[in-house]
């Protein structure tokens, strides 16, 4: 594996300053973490995207989410069969074995893949279209959304991809909904679907109202 390369010099430093500090400081629950296992609350299903902090939204602590990252926070219906599913391995792993109590769906603005989505479904983006894009094959899973909001003729880009960005948020959801363990969990009432998005800029966070069928601010 010569390909592996040494830990870049600014990632090492800042790992021996934690280790000092931070880690030093709170040395008894980090071991206590380790030993007793985790024990999260809730699952949060979020972006790749690097400027989406959800511990810090949040103010969250370790050990208190299990995170799940992927492009444009998006999950795919229940299909058990052949292939590699790391999100639904993720999901099924929350809900059976962790038994999280609150099942989160975090979209964002200015979301690369959601623009990806839109470009490819516009036609304008052909490379996507390809067999051999992992990208495009990941973002069909949004053709639905982007069907919906393109029937809404919304003119302001801005806010058409906002629009995509949520369809994403609830596309997910109703793909949560098809895993049998998850369906039974909800309807069981021992754990709770909910979902959100975060205007990276602003700092605002929205969260989905079924029973006004709109995204409301927190």
């Amino acid at each position: 594996m010569d390909y592996a390369k040494p830990l870049p010099a600014y990632l090492a430093q800042r790992y021996l300053g934690w280790k000092a500090t931070t880690y030093e400081e709170n040395k008894v629950w980090y071991r206590r973490l380790a030993d007793e296992g985790q024990r999260p609350r809730a699952m949060v299903i979020s972006c790749c995207d690097s400027r989406v902090q959800i511990t810090s939204i949040f103010g969250a602590d370790q050990g208190e989410f299990f995170i799940h990252r992927n492009i444009a926070n998006l999950v795919a219906p229940h299909e058990p069969g052949a292939g590699h599913h790391g999100t639904s391995a993720a999901v099924e792993y929350a809900v059976t074995e962790l038994n999280v109590a609150h099942l989160i769906v975090l979209g964002h603005s200015n979301c690369g893949g959601i623009h990806s989505c839109c470009e490819m479904c516009s036609g304008n983006a052909p490379e996507l279209e390809e067999t051999s894009s992992f990208i495009g094959r990941w973002m069909d899973i949004l053709r639905p959304g982007f069907e919906k909001v393109k029937a809404l003729g919304i003119k302001d880009e801005a806010e058409r991809m906002h629009q995509l960005e949520k369809q994403a948020v609830l596309v997910s959801l109703e793909n949560l909904m098809t895993f049998p363990f998850v369906r039974k969990a909800v309807e069981e009432e021992k754990m709770t679907l909910h979902g959100l998005w975060t205007d990276i800029g602003e700092g605002d966070l929205e969260c989905y109202d079924p029973a006004r069928d709109t995204f409301v601010h927190v």
